[in-house]
């Protein structure tokens, strides 16, 4: 490829970098597959672009999950729930667990909000409705002890 060519294309993946991050935090794998889908012949090009854009601070994996992390634990998901979905977009499980577990968050407080919120302040009648309480609080990424505590309170505050 001329080299006129390689820094146009070059110019056109930093530009839908930039634009993808203009809109929200991205991981490097994130960005890495996107750029692929548009630019996949050329995986030495996005790697530079990538580079470069992480030398200038532009793109951040660390940024990205504490953005992330904030984000899902704000709308009510646990540890579990969004260490795997950090892993699932190229984050370290030893970087998300540090992220997480930088968080100012009462995990057991959260899980308790959520299934009050979910289930509307109403005590367990029975044990099949214990048990939905349960695995909606899984599905959610909380731990066994702050599934057990947020059920055992009865669904009140």
């Amino acid at each position: 490829m001329a080299s006129a060519d390689q820094d146009s294309l070059s110019a056109h993946l930093r530009l839908a970098t930039m634009n993808a991050l203009a809109r929200r935090e991205h991981s490097r794998a994130e960005l890495e597959d996107k750029l692929a889908a548009r630019f996949g012949d050329h995986p030495a090009l996005i790697k530079n672009v990538l580079d470069k854009l992480a030398e200038e601070g532009l793109q951040s994996d660390s940024r990205f999950a504490e953005a992330y992390c904030r984000s899902k634990s704000s709308r009510g998901y646990g540890q579990r729930y969004i260490l795997n979905a950090l892993r699932l977009k190229g984050i370290t499980d030893d970087d998300g667990r540090q992220i997480v577990a930088s968080l100012d968050v009462d995990w057991f407080a959260l899980a308790l909000n959520v299934l009050n919120k979910k289930f509307a302040y109403a005590p367990v009648r029975d044990v099949r409705d214990k048990a939905k309480r349960v695995r909606f609080l899984q599905y959610r990424g909380f731990t066994s002890d702050q599934i057990r505590y947020a059920v055992d309170s009865g669904g009140v505050d």
